[in-house]
């Protein structure tokens, strides 16, 4: 079944919404997880069924639940929250696929550095008022100047997982 999503502007609801990370680390044995506490973010679905939009990210709100890392994650070495401290993905484009599946493009920016990025989501609970999008897609660090490395550090990708619920706010 195909829901058709209304025209006008969606508001992300942060409270019903997670953007979560994780990457191995120490020779792959141990797995870093971690969830972003702030995100944000809106959108416009026009009346030709394009959609333009924005999510964005405190990179400062990562939270693994180990202060100390935490604080590492934040500095210089990896996020550099202090001079770059929003992560962005400016959504250019959404194209439904066949059943719930929608390829969403864009530019995703971390740490000032913006890379073009192509992901599939799972259109889910689409009534005319909110919407949910629920996506697992893989980044490489290396590519945003995240390159810090230490013996036992994996270099390589991070996954991403999302859970994105939006609601209408005008028609």
């Amino acid at each position: 079944m195909t829901v058709a999503v209304e025209t006008g502007t969606w508001q992300l609801d942060a409270t019903a919404s997670t953007v979560g990370l994780r990457h191995k680390t120490l020779w792959g044995l141990v797995t870093v997880k971690g969830a972003f506490a702030t995100v944000g973010g809106s959108g416009e679905v026009r009346p030709d069924g394009s959609a333009t939009g924005t999510v964005t990210l405190d990179a400062a709100s990562l939270d693994t639940n180990h202060a100390k890392r935490d604080t590492h994650l934040r500095s210089a070495d990896f996020f550099d929250a202090d001079n770059h401290p929003e992560i962005t993905f400016a959504v250019r484009g959404a194209d439904r696929l066949d059943g719930d599946q929608v390829r969403i493009t864009g530019q995703l920016t971390v740490r000032g550095v913006s890379r073009p990025l192509s992901v599939t989501a799972r259109l889910g609970d689409a009534t005319t008022d909110a919407l949910t999008l629920e996506t697992e897609f893989s980044v490489d660090r290396d590519q945003f100047g995240m390159g810090w490395n230490q013996l036992g550090m994996m270099r390589g990708l991070t996954t991403v997982t999302a859970r994105l619920r939006f609601t209408h706010v005008q028609p």
